[in-house]
């Protein structure tokens, strides 16, 4: 390399580290605005600023979590079938069956204390976080710093989390840096933010405590109590196909909203009618919801309080839509057996070779039948 490149170079390297983010490797303790938000929350909740401070100094600014937050750079169009199909498979049915039976006394006593039903309490932890199985491996004390101070804007959302944590941590006499989680902050089972933790978690196997980390009794109660709270009603429907007539302009009646304001008379006078041609009992008022699919005909339906309250978890109709949709697997498979959802791909695969080579050897045997030993099978 010629010496003049290499201090070029050195220079354009010199320049990059001087304009270089340095809240990449900044102490939050050492920062304004991470003072001031201690010496807030320290006055406001009675707690030691200087022990706030000394727990930020420990957290470490996460890129990963402002890369994951920010919403994609190139718009993609939504899918619901996409959308579904990563919680309705084989996967989050047999793993929800499984939980099912291991909890069924624990979400019989949940429905019978708060009135939401086993199999919804089990769609929202199956979405979550498939019973337990992918919880996040984020420390929370950074995710939040990170999104409190080094992400514009939502900072004052996670600045509340942030100060929610340092408060769950004293409640639960445990560091603010032991708790892991989602890059946004969510812990455990049912991925719960802090100040939901803090709201309408319970402790719902007795022991003293709380913990969604290893306690799915817990995450159980909790799931249920959070609908309770935001205004589940027992044994009434959560959703149901709507049918649109040629004319019908579903646009106004979608712009209206996700909370339940439109009467059965509203839509049948714009043309649309629940597939049951029936009210269902108990329900006055409804939304309409309109699930896309690129290239596809857009699916709607009616969604009732219930399905409303399902988006207070996640304020998504596709969410909501997905819980209700493998609540329904799990109930069905539950009561008769059966579950009408697509193996794993590598398993399909395995079938079709393993067919073939039966086919190849025993032209004249009678085709594998499903196991009986097996309490759950997949619908032929």
């Amino acid at each position: 390399m010629k010496p003049i490149q290499h201090i070029l170079r050195l220079g354009i390297a010199c320049l990059a580290l001087t304009f270089a983010p340095i809240h990449a490797q900044a102490d939050y303790a050492q920062r304004e605005d991470a003072a001031a938000f201690a010496n807030e929350i320290a006055a406001r909740n009675q707690l030691d600023a200087a022990q706030i401070l000394s727990a930020l100094s420990r957290a470490n600014y996460d890129p990963r979590v402002i890369k994951l937050i920010k919403p994609p750079e190139t718009r993609i169009a939504r899918s619901w079938q996409r959308y579904r199909s990563r919680f309705l498979d084989h996967l989050h049915v047999v793993a929800g069956l499984a939980a099912w039976s291991q909890y069924e006394n624990e979400l019989l006593r949940a429905e019978k204390q708060y009135g939401v039903p086993p199999e919804i309490i089990l769609g929202i932890l199956g979405v979550e976080t498939i019973y337990g199985r992918n919880t996040g491996n984020f420390e929370t004390l950074s995710a939040l710093a990170t999104l409190a101070f080094d992400y514009p804007p939502r900072a004052d959302l996670f600045r509340g989390e942030l100060e929610a944590l340092f408060l769950l941590a004293k409640d639960q006499k445990r560091e603010p840096a032991s708790y892991t989680g989602s890059y946004a902050g969510a812990i455990g089972w049912p991925q719960f933010l802090p100040s939901s933790i803090r709201r309408y978690a319970v402790d719902f196997d007795g022991d003293g405590k709380i913990d969604f980390e290893s306690n799915a009794v817990d995450a159980i109660g909790s799931v249920a109590n959070y609908l309770h709270v935001h205004g589940w009603r027992p044994d009434e429907p959560v959703a149901e196909k709507a049918w649109l007539t040629p004319e019908a302009n579903p646009e106004p009646l979608i712009a209206a909203g996700i909370e339940p304001t439109l009467t059965l008379e509203q839509l049948a006078a714009a043309g649309i009618f629940p597939i049951a041609k029936s009210q269902p009992a108990n329900t006055s008022e409804t939304t309409l919801v309109d699930l896309e699919t690129p290239d596809k005909p857009t699916e709607y339906w009616l969604g009732y309080r219930n399905f409303y309250v399902i988006t207070r978890y996640n304020r998504s109709s596709f969410y909501a839509m997905s819980v209700f949709q493998l609540a329904q697997a799990l109930r069905t498979a539950h009561d008769t057996g059966h579950y009408d959802v697509p193996p794993p791909a590598n398993t399909a695969a395995k079938a079709k070779r393993t067919a073939a080579k039966t086919k190849k050897a025993a032209p004249h045997s009678k085709p594998v039948g499903t196991n009986p030993r097996k309490a759950v099978r997949r619908k032929s």
